[in-house]
């Protein structure tokens, strides 16, 4: 396709913008933007986002076989751009993959099991914190002009905000569900074993501490089944280390 104006690429990526903030979660986030890459970016033939996970590098999202394929192969070799990109937090670019120094296995392998040639992988990132890149991939070499890198610069910058204010925002719906786990959890705690307040979260807290388990998912556990069955020996012995308060409740 030809070039998008300037006065056009404003508006496809306030569009985007736009479309990337109301979109349901991150993975639809991503979906969205690998395919508006491709259809942004005039030398792009596939794209793909590739995150960085806690057992290293996951293809999150991808609009051809190719870039998984691709991904895959970096994750086995330990080299390729986006390995690259995600280690110097840079833009890498080739356009020819196939005689790039960089990756002297990676490169011709991918140009001749999927016609790679020209590779743009961009860093995702926000304030201190990144997320994976946004890859690039064409067919032929030197495929992306300086125009191209612009506009793929623009969408990656977009796109990890959007990242960025979706964890945020689940981390706080998290951190809120949580407290009210933990609030109902002590609720039951108080009636059955007629505690405080600050009691019943000290048992709750010791239970977390001896069973390796967030205090949050101990709270949902009593919360889901209304019981303290398997809880029991622990609340009694802590209990039995709390001497009573005159009105007949316990007190540390």
């Amino acid at each position: 396709m030809d070039h998008p104006s300037k006065d056009g690429t404003v508006a496809a990526a306030a569009t985007f913008a736009r479309d990337l903030s109301t979109s349901l979660g991150e993975p639809q986030q991503l979906q969205l933007a690998v395919a508006v890459v491709v259809d942004m970016v005039d030398g792009c033939d596939a794209a793909g986002v590739t995150m960085v996970a806690r057992d290293g590098l996951e293809t999150m999202a991808a609009t051809a076989e190719l870039v998984t394929g691709g991904d895959q192969l970096q994750i086995e070799l330990g080299e390729g751009p986006c390995v690259d990109t995600v280690k110097t937090q840079a833009t890498v670019i080739s356009g020819d993959i196939v005689a790039d120094p960089r990756w002297p296995r990676w490169g011709p392998t991918i140009a001749q099991r999927y016609g790679v040639r020209s590779i743009l992988s961009l860093l995702l990132y926000s304030g201190e914190d990144s997320y994976g890149a946004l890859n690039l991939y064409a067919s032929r070499p030197d495929a992306f002009t300086t125009e191209d890198i612009l506009v793929a610069h623009s969408l990656a910058a977009h796109l990890a905000v959007a990242v960025a204010a979706a964890r945020l925002s689940e981390h706080k719906g998290l951190a809120m569900v949580s407290r009210l786990l933990i609030g109902q959890a002590e609720g039951i705690l108080m009636e059955r074993y007629k505690v405080t307040a600050e009691e019943a979260f000290d048992l709750l807290r010791h239970l977390s501490e001896n069973s390796n388990r967030k205090l949050a998912l101990v709270a949902q556990d009593l919360v889901s089944s209304g019981t303290t069955s398997g809880l029991s020996t622990l609340f009694a012995a802590q209990l039995r280390e709390v001497p009573h308060q005159p009105d007949g409740r316990h007190r540390q």
